[in-house]
């Protein structure tokens, strides 16, 4: 098979960091847009970004893109796709996306002019009129942004943010992907001090743990497309044994999170024991107001309650005003804090030395980092 052109959606703002740790995985190609990132390689790849990608929502074949302004457009273009080249006889290839900004707007009927469209053309490729779709499933999936439209097969299944450790969480839990992203912008090592004083779930206590460890997101997970014929198994295989190996045993990374309900604590330390990496992970019950600097270097990593999320805006303010006279300047120190509120470095106490934009959700974010003595 020639090489397989991929897509990789990610959380705006973070396109980047996603980009950026694709290379790092020796792929190749890679070039970072708005809310995605595109690369390419052989099965090998799509193992190795499905398994290794902390940032990436979830990773897609990228079959064609092409411009639509009518129906008969959409049909033609998905009609020229090589289907057979991924689907066979009795494969599922249920049809899903989104239309934004463009002359085809309705969903569902997209959705049936492509559906009807791959049949047309497996039919003729394999001399029948009728698919039960009682095989693995190959999701297709489309998004029509602008009048250009983009086919996809969905390889991930079950999102790349689901790790696996997190079956249980707090009300609002931040995701897992956003988690590593804010662990990789605040530069998180193996020799790495993390502290969370609104730790939750543990979420971003664990992402950083496997950062630093660097061990692989997926290794622990099964994935769409290894059920597919097309797909070797041994690509999946030789794959989770180099992530196996990659692991860092030599790290000496360690993490505190803290939060004032019971509940947050003890989640925190059954979702590390899930990922693996409660050794590293110390959690207890604790006040931001009690928060105090045991380490001679650290990182504080968080996203405090706020007003879209938890708390009304003024009690979500009166943290602000706490964590500005704790978390004081000193060597070694750096904080890196997540919030929706734009005054909040006025609330806070001073501007922060550098801000990223983010989105938590559908909720637009600035990223505020303080790291200069």
């Amino acid at each position: 098979m020639e090489t397989i052109q991929f897509s990789a959606p990610c959380l705006l703002g973070i396109e980047g960091v996603c980009a950026d740790e694709l290379k790092r995985l020796d792929i190749q190609n890679v070039r970072a847009e708005n809310g995605r990132v595109l690369f390419e390689g052989g099965f090998d790849t799509l193992a190795r970004a499905n398994i290794g990608s902390r940032y990436a929502e979830r990773i897609q074949i990228l079959l064609a893109e092409f411009p639509v302004y009518s129906f008969e457009d959409l049909f033609r273009g998905v009609q020229q796709i090589h289907w057979e080249d991924w689907l066979g006889k009795n494969d599922a290839f249920p049809v899903k996306g989104h239309c934004v900004s463009s002359r085809l707007s309705s969903v569902p009927d997209c959705q049936k002019i492509i559906k009807k469209s791959v049949v047309k053309r497996l039919g003729a490729k394999y001399g029948i009129s009728w698919f039960e779709e009682s095989g693995p499933i190959h999701q297709i999936q489309f998004l029509i942004l602008k009048d250009k439209c983009s086919i996809c097969l969905d390889t991930s299944g079950v999102g790349l943010h689901k790790r696996g450790y997190r079956a249980n969480s707090v009300i609002a839990p931040i995701k897992e992907t956003l988690a590593a992203a804010m662990s990789d912008i605040s530069h998180v090592r193996h020799y790495s001090t993390v502290v969370d004083p609104f730790c939750g779930s543990g979420t971003i206590l664990i992402e950083s743990a496997l950062k630093a460890l660097n061990i692989a997101p997926g290794l622990r997970r099964k994935f769409a497309c290894e059920n597919w014929a097309v797909v070797p198994s041994s690509a999946f295989r030789s794959e989770r044994e180099r992530a196996q190996d990659l692991i860092r045993l030599d790290s000496e990374f360690q993490a505190y999170g803290y939060d004032i309900d019971d509940e947050a604590v003890e989640l925190t330390k059954e979702n590390a024991r899930k990922a693996g990496v409660e050794k590293r992970i110390h959690a207890e019950k604790r006040d931001i107001a009690d928060f105090e600097a045991h380490w001679e270097r650290a990182s504080v990593i968080c996203n405090p309650p706020y007003g879209e999320r938890l708390l009304d805006m003024e009690e979500a303010r009166k943290l602000y005003r706490v964590m500005g006279e704790k978390f004081v300047k000193r060597d070694g120190w750096s904080y890196s804090i997540i919030s929706p509120d734009d005054n909040f470095e006025n609330i806070f106490g001073r501007p922060a030395d550098k801000r990223r934009k983010l989105y938590n959700g559908m909720i637009k974010c600035q990223m505020y980092m303080y790291f200069r003595k």
